[in-house]
């Protein structure tokens, strides 16, 4: 078979009733094609994710990566031919007390957790980790919400000034 055809029927079996794709089924259908550890891991960790909050979304972006959000990007899993890996997209900004990130410690942004074959994760702290990005996507979203409201204030009191400066002349 085909790398297409795989690529097809996968798809056509993640089709929800109305025709289309649910990032849910399509991670569903990922975890049953990798059909080895590592799509038990990663069932384990999107587990963990949505247990995390009731809140949380699931997408598939990036041509067949789950991505969790909830107010932006939480975390993208990924599987590898020798790992299966986990990347917070703002994990550089998040306190890590377990020590579950181990891979991309030197970024200034994103954080990751690699996981190999016979690794266990502790459920507890990475449900912590991803409250934490929680938090910080929502402490994001407000910072943006004042920032575009301070711009918008400031530009009115320039036009007061510049209306103020063109009736003295």
């Amino acid at each position: 078979m085909t790398k297409a055809a795989t690529t097809s029927k996968m798809t056509k079996a993640a089709k929800d009733e109305s025709g289309v794709d649910s990032a849910s089924r399509l991670i569903d259908a990922k975890i049953k094609k990798l059909g080895d550890w590592r799509g038990e891991t990663l069932a384990s960790i999107r587990k963990s994710i949505l247990e995390a909050d009731k809140d949380i979304i699931e997408e598939w972006k990036w041509m067949g990566s789950p991505v969790w959000s909830r107010d932006g990007i939480i975390a993208v899993g990924n599987a590898h031919k020798e790992k299966v890996k986990l990347t917070f997209a703002h994990g550089a900004s998040l306190p890590d007390p377990d020590k579950l990130f181990n891979a991309g410690l030197d970024g200034k942004v994103w954080r990751a957790i690699d996981v190999f074959e016979g690794d266990k994760i502790d459920a507890r702290a990475l449900k912590n980790l991803v409250r934490a990005a929680i938090e910080f996507n929502q402490s994001k979203s407000k910072k943006k919400a004042t920032a575009k409201k301070a711009p918008a204030e400031k530009t009115v009191a320039g036009a007061r000034a510049k209306v103020s400066q063109s009736k003295r002349t």
